[in-house]
C-alpha cells in the first residue's frame, strides 16, 4: 500500500488557530503529513526557523489526537517546494484559502507548481468561518500593541509573543 504525503507549507510566524484548523483537517485526508517551515521567504519573520518549527511541534501535539499528531513531521524548508515535494515523495500540497484574494495567488502559484512538477497536485482547504479573519501579520500587530490574541493563537505561542514584544517599544 502507498502511503499518501501532503505538504502543507508557509511561514508560520506564528503559527496561529487557522493554521492548526488547517492541519486538523489536511491530518484527515493524507496518511502523512509533512509540515514545511519556509526559511527564505520574501516575509521578514519575527521568530528564527528552530522558534517557529519548536512552535509547530508543539501545537501538533497538544492540540492533536496522539495518534494524528504521529502522523505529522515537522521540517524547515528552503528552495522550490516542489523540489522539497518530490525529495519527500509527496504528491499533494496543502494550501489554506482565507479569502478571494488568497484564491487568485494560490491558483496561480498551484498552475506554476504543476507546470514544474505535474506530479504533485495542489489541495485548497478553505478557512473555517470562525478562523477565516486570522492571519500572523494581524496577530503580531496586536501582540506588539498589548491587545489580547486568546483564541487567536495558542497559550505557547501567546507566551512567546508575550516575551518578543514584552521589552520592545512600540
Amino acid at each position: 500500500m502507498t502511503t499518501r504525503t501532503g505538504i502543507y507549507p508557509g511561514t508560520f510566524d506564528p503559527i496561529t488557530m487557522g493554521h492548526v484548523d488547517i492541519i486538523k483537517r489536511a491530518v484527515k485526508i493524507v496518511d502523512h503529513l509533512i509540515i514545511a517551515v519556509a526559511v527564505d521567504t520574501a516575509k521578514t519573520p519575527i521568530f528564527s526557523l528552530n522558534e517557529r518549527s519548536l512552535m509547530v511541534r508543539q501545537d501538533v501535539d497538544n492540540i492533536l489526537s496522539k495518534s494524528e499528531s504521529s502522523k505529522v513531521e515537522v521540517v524547515g524548508f528552503e528552495g522550490l517546494l516542489v523540489n522539497f515535494a518530490s525529495d519527500h515523495k509527496a504528491g499533494l500540497i496543502i494550501r489554506g484559502l482565507r479569502a478571494v484574494s488568497d484564491f487568485e495567488y494560490e491558483f496561480q502559484m498551484a498552475g506554476m507548481n504543476a507546470k514544474l512538477n505535474h506530479d504533485v497536485q495542489t489541495v485548497f482547504l478553505p478557512a473555517s468561518e470562525h478562523t477565516h479573519f486570522i492571519a500572523s501579520r494581524f496577530v503580531k500587530e496586536i501582540s506588539r500593541l498589548g491587545g489580547d490574541v486568546d483564541g487567536l493563537v495558542s497559550k505557547n505561542v501567546e507566551s512567546e509573543l508575550k516575551n518578543y514584544f514584552g521589552g520592545k517599544k512600540n
